[in-house]
């Protein structure tokens, strides 16, 4: 798959999965936009990808605050152009009681995860209505929508949720031929811990995944040619969660 031309807007890209995305479709022949609020990881990217020769620029953003999505787009499709993929991956995680976790937290979890989406979307979505693109959007959710873990309400309910508001996007931008898709991935070893063979064992493919399986999957969902395919969520997790756990 070839993304040349292509200007592809990441959040929460200074690591992690985002990072990961951002060197892919950089590879790819990308423009990257980076939004993050890690300054100097998202920095010492931004510089890596451009002394590749490849184009990039990072954005400070928290994307809990709606004033700083709209400062971010106006700036970057002024300076940089106007994106034609988003890929909304930005989001915290917090596992505390029930009984302990307040309002407050639980707002700031659905604001970062969950509204952010929505605003991000939407800022891309009047640009790319007025001026006729078919942009394409990828939301990271979790399989954490479909299956918990004790403590875990807030983060539960934000990746949940941004698998609804993915296909309800979906229709709304249907029209404009904009799709909007979704990736909800598993365990992904994101830094360099070791892991037991158990870790990877329970898996039925036998390993913990990677985020370059994340960007494969991004890369299905933003190729032009795959123009019937929006809606959708695409879990990313080895299996895992397909396969029955019973007590010894």
């Amino acid at each position: 798959m070839n993304f040349t031309g292509e200007i592809v807007l990441i959040t929460g890209a200074s690591n992690g999965i985002g990072k990961e995305l951002a060197q892919q479709y950089a590879k790819k022949g990308s423009s990257i936009i980076m939004a993050d609020i890690d300054e100097k990881n998202g920095r010492i990217l931004e510089n890596k990808l451009n002394n590749d020769g490849q184009r990039a620029l990072f954005m400070p953003c928290d994307v809990s605050q709606p004033e700083e999505i709209q400062n971010l787009f106006q700036e970057v499709c002024t300076t940089f152009g106007i994106p034609t993929i988003v890929i909304n991956n930005a989001g915290i995680s917090q596992f505390k009681s029930l009984f302990e976790l307040s309002a407050d937290e639980w707002d700031d979890m659905l604001s970062t995860n969950l509204k952010s989406v929505f605003l991000i979307s939407k800022e891309a979505a009047i640009r790319w209505k007025k001026h006729h693109i078919h942009g394409r959007i990828v939301n990271i959710a979790s399989t954490r929508a479909f299956m918990s873990e004790p403590n875990s309400e807030a983060y539960a309910a934000s990746k949940g949720g941004i698998i609804a508001l993915t296909h309800a996007l979906a229709l709304s931008l249907g029209p404009f031929q904009i799709r909007v898709n979704s990736v909800s991935p598993g365990w992904i070893a994101t830094d360099n811990d070791a892991f037991r063979k158990v870790d990877h064992l329970q898996h039925p493919v036998n390993r913990v995944g990677r985020p370059e399986d994340v960007a494969k999957a991004c890369f299905y969902l933003t190729d032009p040619d795959n123009s019937f395919v929006t809606g959708e969520n695409i879990v990313v997790d080895g299996g895992m969660t397909r396969k029955m756990i019973y007590e010894e």
